[in-house]
């Protein structure tokens, strides 16, 4: 299982699942990462930790815990 914390940097990939319960889903959910959206990786911190992405055509920072609950699939790699 690939998740959106192995996404390199420049990779657009698509949300195949949502892991985890609860609030932290919810929550996931509620910031436009849903099922068969596209995710855009703009930059990743030094150390990982967090990720910037494009989604739904607005940038957000995600947390590396969160992202391991985004199942993904490589769309392509620019």
């Amino acid at each position: 299982m690939k998740t959106l914390k192995d996404a390199k940097v420049g990779q657009t990939v698509t949300v195949v699942k949502l892991h985890g319960e609860g609030a932290v889903r919810r929550r996931i959910m509620d910031m436009g990462i849903t099922k068969r959206v596209e995710i855009y990786v703009r930059k990743v911190a030094p150390l990982g930790d967090p990720m910037e992405i494009n989604v739904r055509g607005y940038e957000l920072s995600l947390r590396k815990a969160d992202a391991e609950m985004i199942e993904i699939e490589s769309f392509f790699a620019e």
